[in-house]
């Protein structure tokens, strides 16, 4: 069977619902018979929504959280996870810009929903519905075990590096508290009927992508092209919820903006692109995973964010700026705190990344003879993430004097750190995985002692501490590697 992919997406005559234009539709495709390159081509790359079918089939919650006329399992799942502490959304609730959030454990959740199921209204007036939203199953059961990630999306720099660091570098902005549930950004969803999700866009302006376990949800999508649609004049705030009754005179524009729908069935998943604004309703009973990531193809994204929130934070302590005896260490706590990092933690992160790319490179070198950018996929998957993060040093380099708030990474550090070693071999079985190279291991020492390609004696002896040196070792990188940027 040959798979047909359309080169756009899914185009409907334009049409009214509820007041809102539709004027679009997500495609449907086969997930087994799609491969990875096809992914990205179509999807990924392009920054294209995308409903995946036929992944879902061996994932044990769609055993054991399925009852069997396909509703959730209730039962099962308190008297297993019930203990959990939870973040629960009052759906009929507004707080600033979100849905006001309550904690209780899972089992008091579950009763909360069956006693509001079996009243008298069945919770129709929407006020009294509560959704169990961010619960971090992986972090707090991984040795259950629940579902596996689909290679479409294995390909994930976020959680691959907050299994092993702290996102923050600052202990002091840490929620030491709450070590959980600032861990990771793999989810499940639960909740009833009725229950939904406001208009956003994601976390660091991340791909997401969501399964559903059983139930279904109807999507709502505005491209990132249209974002200044639906925000106010003075871009401060976005419209919470697409069906109410939304001032024009705050949006003046809203009226133009021309969404995409969709309904997604029980075991389908979803693929949310970057900047993607999107509201979902629950259509039934539902149970979801949800996950967040970047990676090469939207780190700019993420990049293009944290500048836009930290100009904004300048912007609003800028009369304070004469009389702060630190005013740019307050602009990136403030970022950080906004937007889940400041520059220093994404410098950070690309170093580690940088380096142990270059350490997977050598890997493959050591297990395939020489290469090339273009002699295996799995290269030019690395020479792209070096590149990627090449051209996001260049973009910090003109920005501010934050660099001095960063502390040098040492290469020779990192080489005898069992926590570097672990993150490197981790790097190295996901791509593995997601080219086929299941045999794919990574010896760090192994590696270092055997290639002299490029220098890591030398270079394990030397420090990076600012964008410019990052860029130089990328180049020193790919140079030897006899490749040019």
């Amino acid at each position: 069977m040959k798979l047909v992919i359309s080169l756009v997406p899914g185009r409907s005559e334009e049409r009214t619902k509820m007041g809102v234009k539709i004027g679009g539709k997500v495609e449907r495709v086969d997930g087994k018979l799609l491969n990875y390159a096809e992914f990205i081509k179509y999807y990924m790359a392009r920054n294209q929504p995308v409903i995946l079918t036929g992944l879902t089939d061996d994932w044990r919650a769609c055993r054991d959280w399925v009852s069997g006329d396909g509703k959730p399992d209730l039962r099962f799942l308190s008297s297993r996870f019930g203990t959990s502490k939870v973040q629960v959304a009052e759906c009929g609730t507004k707080e600033f810009t979100d849905q006001k959030r309550v904690e209780m454990s899972v089992s008091e959740f579950i009763d909360r929903w069956e006693r509001i199921s079996g009243s008298d209204d069945g919770g129709a007036d929407g006020n009294s519905l509560l959704y169990l939203k961010d619960w971090h199953f992986v972090k707090e059961y991984p040795e259950y075990n629940a579902y596996s990630t689909p290679s479409f999306f294995c390909d994930d720099w976020l959680n691959l590096y907050l299994d092993k660091y702290n996102m923050h570098s600052d202990p002091h902005t840490l929620e030491e508290r709450d070590e959980i549930r600032c861990s990771d950004y793999r989810f499940v969803y639960m909740g009833a009927k009725g229950t939904w999700t406001p208009l956003h866009a994601d976390v660091f302006r991340s791909y997401s992508w969501s399964a559903n376990v059983c139930g279904r949800k109807q999507w709502y999508f505005l491209s990132p092209g249209q974002r200044d649609l639906i925000f106010d004049r003075n871009m401060r705030s976005s419209v919470y919820d697409i069906f109410e009754d939304v001032c024009e005179s705050k949006f003046p524009r809203i009226d133009e903006a021309i969404w995409m729908e969709c309904i997604q069935e029980q075991n389908e998943i979803i693929f949310v692109p970057s900047g993607w604004y999107h509201q979902v309703h629950n259509l039934e009973d539902t149970i979801s995973i949800n996950h967040n990531w970047f990676n090469a193809y939207n780190i700019s994204w993420v990049w293009d964010l944290l500048l836009r929130e930290y100009r904004e934070a300048r912007w609003y302590i800028e009369d304070i700026k004469d009389i702060c005896d630190d005013f740019e260490g307050l602009c990136q706590k403030n970022l950080a705190a906004n937007a889940g990092m400041d520059f220093c933690d994404l410098f950070i992160f690309m170093i580690r990344f940088a380096f142990a790319n270059l350490i997977v490179l050598h890997q493959i070198t050591r297990d395939d003879g020489d290469i090339h950018w273009n002699s295996s996929q799995m290269a030019q998957a690395i020479f792209s993430n070096l590149k990627s993060i090449r051209q996001i040093s260049l973009n910090m380099k003109s920005v501010g004097t934050w660099e001095d708030k960063c502390l040098p990474f040492h290469f020779m550090d990192a080489t005898e750190d069992q926590t570097f070693i672990e993150f490197c071999s981790e790097l190295g079985r996901t791509y593995g995985m997601v080219f086929d190279r299941c045999d794919m291991t990574v010896n760090l020492n192994q590696t270092l002692l055997e290639h002299d390609r490029v220098n890591l004696s030398d270079l394990s002896g030397s420090r990076v501490c600012s964008p410019d040196e990052l860029v130089r070792f990328v180049d020193y990188a790919y140079k030897g590697f006899g490749t040019e940027i």
